[in-house]
């Protein structure tokens, strides 16, 4: 029995000594390599979408599609109540189609909790079935419960895709 208890032990140890990162044979040079790609790849996801109740003329210059009259159409309806509004303003200069994608990238967050079933199907990639879960989670206590139950339906990239598009 002492041995069992001490294999345990002594398994365990060199488990959690693995895990702390105190494994002296990793190179600075291997840390360093694998911490960039890390950030990069969150500051991507998180920079992907820009808030249209934020943005600037000047940003907005620079995006595919967007005149400088549509530019000055979306500065001027700032803030937005909601992602309906916003795409009322788009409405007025674009196609369904091109509404679309410039959503696709400009985007006023909905709430999880108050958003409209309209605000909700605005949401890019947004499937009927989609809208249903989202809607029948409601309340969400935080982001976490979000991830929790969409992640039961769509995997980890789609859920963070959907991140981009929502606010609580």
């Amino acid at each position: 029995m002492r041995k069992l208890t001490f294999t345990v032990l002594a398994g365990s140890a060199l488990a959690l000594a693995a895990c702390s990162g105190a494994n002296d044979e990793a190179t600075d040079e291997t840390a360093t390599a694998e911490a960039p790609a890390a950030d990069t790849a969150e500051t991507t996801a998180a920079t992907t979408v820009m808030d249209a109740n934020t943005v600037t003329e000047e940003q907005l210059a620079a995006m595919d599609g967007v005149t400088p009259e549509l530019a000055a159409a979306i500065v001027a309806g700032q803030p937005y109540e909601n992602v309906t509004a916003f795409n009322t303003v788009l409405m007025e200069t674009l196609g369904e189609d091109q509404a679309a994608t410039l959503r696709e990238t400009l985007f006023v967050p909905v709430n999880l909790n108050t958003g409209s079933e309209e605000d909700i199907k605005l949401i890019p990639g947004m499937t009927e079935k989609m809208e249903h879960e989202f809607m029948e989670y409601r309340p969400y206590e935080d982001m976490n419960e979000f991830n929790r139950e969409i992640g039961k339906y769509v995997d980890e990239a789609e859920v963070a895709r959907f991140r981009n598009y929502v606010t609580l």
